[in-house]
């Protein structure tokens, strides 16, 4: 098969011929459609970010394709289904702390490497080999909406933090990042999933403008100046009542003031989920947070569950992928599909690779 593939860090991606996956017990193969290529893929390649990557693979986190074929394990999958392969591979021998690996992406641990070492390649590629459970039907589509359907992956970042958070319908939520692309996915996908209001902080004035216009009055939006005590005031009197949940997804470069600001906006027995990148201490008040009974919690990716809750939210009509522009590459431009991804980043950009 044909793929793009990451031999060093640093190192443009060659695209060449690696060997057909094989098919065992407990694992799909799947004709891969249409692949993501996340803004900050760039950085990932350089080695920047500093992933677990044992080199040379075909990297590439999920996809959206079409079932090849099933191992004998395999009972209501079938050969032609579509699938959206969840990238979020879990150990089998510990269900309590299971190691994960994000095949084609990054390992988490040694235990995660382990993982990478037999589901080795990701989604760059003409075919990719997934554990059975990681192969969700979506139902049929058409070939021609499959780019547009891998934006099911970028939303299902925030849906994981936004099911951790326990969203109840009604609820007030803020969203911090929400001018970035997983943030504001997570507007829309709170929003769906019945938020009464979502806060939607940030610098950019024109990615405000653009989530007000497109989300109406259930959104709130909030202009960030750069003073904590006077951003998170702001964010406080933008709220129709108290906030209920606060879902961070800043980016590595956020400064730690910036997501405290938003995290300490959330009422007394709320929720506060950190999915973000920030690199440095947040510095919480411990004592405020004992007292006030906050519910604090890391939350990496997403349930198993979430990809097929959140297909059945697009299906129903109450999630739109409309809202994303995609540009879509063929295999043979994946360098050309990683650079635009990193140029064109924003709230609803979409960069996809179709093999």
């Amino acid at each position: 098969m044909k793929a793009a593939v990451l031999k060093s860090f640093g190192s443009p991606l060659a695209i060449e011929a690696l060997p057909d996956p094989i098919l065992g017990t407990g694992e799909v193969i799947v004709d891969v459609v249409a692949a993501p290529v996340v803004s900050y893929a760039n950085e990932a390649f350089s080695g920047a970010r500093g992933f677990l990557l044992d080199l040379p693979l075909a990297p590439g986190a999920g996809a959206i394709g079409r079932v090849r074929a099933v191992g004998p394990d395999a009972t209501r999958l079938a050969a032609g289904d579509w699938v959206c392969c969840d990238p979020t591979v879990r150990s089998r021998d510990d269900a309590v702390s299971p190691d994960i690996l994000l095949q084609g992406w990054t390992a988490a641990g040694e235990g995660g490497l382990r993982l990478q070492a037999h589901f080795r390649h990701g989604s760059f590629a003409e075919r990719i080999m997934v554990p059975t459970e990681n192969a969700v039907r979506i139902g049929a589509i058409e070939a021609a909406d499959a780019a547009r359907w891998c934006a099911l992956t970028t939303m299902l970042v925030p849906y994981g933090g936004l099911l951790a958070a326990n969203l109840q319908a009604g609820e007030t939520v803020l969203i911090s990042g929400a001018t970035g692309s997983f943030g504001s996915a997570g507007v829309a996908v709170a929003l769906a999933m019945g938020a009464g209001c979502v806060i939607a902080p940030g610098r950019n004035e024109k990615a405000l403008e653009d989530l007000a216009r497109r989300f109406g009055h259930r959104v709130r939006t909030v202009k960030l100046l750069g003073s904590e005590e006077d951003d998170r005031t702001r964010m406080l009197r933008a709220a129709p009542g108290p906030i209920d949940r606060v879902l961070d997804l800043l980016p590595p470069s956020a400064p730690a003031a910036a997501a405290r600001a938003a995290v300490m906006t959330v009422r007394p027995h709320g929720t506060i989920v950190l999915m973000g990148g920030v690199a440095a201490g947040l510095e919480l008040p411990y004592r405020y947070l004992m007292r006030s009974c906050i519910t604090l919690r890391g939350q990496w990716m997403f349930p198993r569950e979430a990809v097929a809750r959140l297909a059945q939210l697009i299906r129903s009509g109450v999630l739109t992928l409309d809202h994303f522009d995609v540009t879509e590459f063929g295999l043979d431009r994946a360098n050309e599909a990683v650079a635009h991804a990193a140029a064109s980043a924003g709230p609803f950009k979409m960069t996809v690779i179709r093999p």
